[in-house]
């Protein structure tokens, strides 16, 4: 490699969820902090490709196409094994890198996409009604509208992060006063109080997603198995959109501490091989720069494609450029490496090509690097 180039493979934007007020916020920030390949990877959609695409190139920046999807491995959760999902045996988050642009899914394989978005979608709208229901019992005078939730918070993929935001907007606008919001906060959930400081808006739709649409939450709909793809069916959907099925590691949490599946980095490795995934990716500000490295090391010694992403799929805004847990003005040079030797190899792939090499040339010409 003639230089190492930054790199932010996973990015969401509005198109599921997304800290971004839009696709041109994303890329401003990535250009105006040097990070100059970037990928967006969004839940179930391949909708803001065209504008990531065209917003690339006015930066010279160099996009990578991704999609995010939740699977079902139904071996792993017969057997209680949690993957990449700390509180559901099987889950499994998939992603696919290196999509191909223009999309080319279509058939069987399109229609399950749009299916199982879909499904996501009907199970937030439910989620609504039982919001709905519970501000009734709470005599709160208001309630949310799906229909204007979907129109103006989405652009089509409508997640329970939405409903977060969309309750904090209807409570700011129905009580001007401080002290009246957090009483009916308090109220809203069960007696507990508020936490949040009131203008810390990310804060305070944390905490109303916490209290109310999870488990154990008044609006919490349990998900339907229907919205949940068998992890081999997601990994096929993503082949035939041209793209490479990409594992994401959790690896170590604030804790320290690792799901059953990822514990034993061997056994993951021949495991993920096995099923035919030889690509892995991690939001790095959830590791230490210690076991970063540890890990991405040993998956590209075993033959792994390895990138890194920051997801910004909270409502808080942070930085494009990556950093890890502990070291949080950036990636040593040796994750910044591995990190651009993935995004090579992914945008190699993506232009049809089978080396790193080709990968870093296209980067080059696109960045004017």
């Amino acid at each position: 490699m003639k230089t190492i180039i930054d790199v932010n493979a996973h990015l969401h934007t509005p198109y599921s969820f997304s800290a971004f007020s839009g696709v041109d916020q994303a890329l401003d920030m990535a250009a105006s902090e040097g990070v100059k390949v970037v990928g967006i990877n969004d839940f179930y959609s391949t909708d803001g490709y065209h504008a990531w695409n065209d917003g690339c190139t006015s930066r010279h920046l160099c996009p990578i196409f991704g999609i995010e999807f939740i699977s079902l491995n139904s071996e792993d959760q017969a057997a209680g094994l949690r993957v990449n999902d700390p509180n559901n045996p099987g889950r499994t988050y998939i992603s696919g890198k290196g999509l191909s642009y223009p999309v080319i899914l279509r058939g069987e394989a399109a229609a399950m996409l749009s299916k199982v978005k879909a499904e996501s979608n009907s199970q937030v709208e439910k989620m609504c009604s039982k919001l709905n229901a519970h501000l009734d019992a709470l005599k709160a005078g208001f309630n949310l509208d799906f229909i204007k939730i979907v129109k103006e918070l989405t652009k089509g993929s409508v997640r329970e992060r939405h409903l977060a935001k969309a309750l904090r907007l209807a409570v700011e606008a129905r009580f001007k006063d401080g002290a009246k919001r957090l009483a009916f906060y308090e109220q809203a959930f069960g007696g507990i109080p508020m936490k949040s400081p009131l203008d810390n808006a990310a804060a305070v739709e944390n905490e109303i997603r916490s209290r109310l649409l999870k488990a154990g939450g008044a609006a919490f709909v349990p998900e339907d198995p229907k919205a949940f793809l068998p992890m081999e069916t997601v990994c096929g959907i993503i082949k035939a959109a041209g793209g490479i099925p990409t594992y994401p590691f959790l690896a170590d949490n604030a804790k320290g501490e690792f799901t059953d599946f990822e514990g034993d980095l061997q056994k993951a490795a021949d495991t993920l091989k096995k099923r035919g995934i030889t690509s892995a990716e991690f939001i790095t500000t959830r590791n230490t720069t210690k076991v970063l490295e540890e890990y991405s090391d040993y998956l590209v010694d075993e033959g792994f494609t390895v990138t890194f992403g920051s997801e910004h799929n909270t409502p808080a805004m942070e930085p494009v450029k990556l950093r890890t847990s502990d070291h949080p003005e950036g990636l040593s040079e040796k994750l910044r490496r591995t990190n651009f030797l993935g995004a090579c190899k992914v945008v190699a792939h993506q232009a049809g090509k089978d080396s790193a090499d080709a990968g870093e040339e296209i980067i080059m010409k696109k960045t004017n690097i």
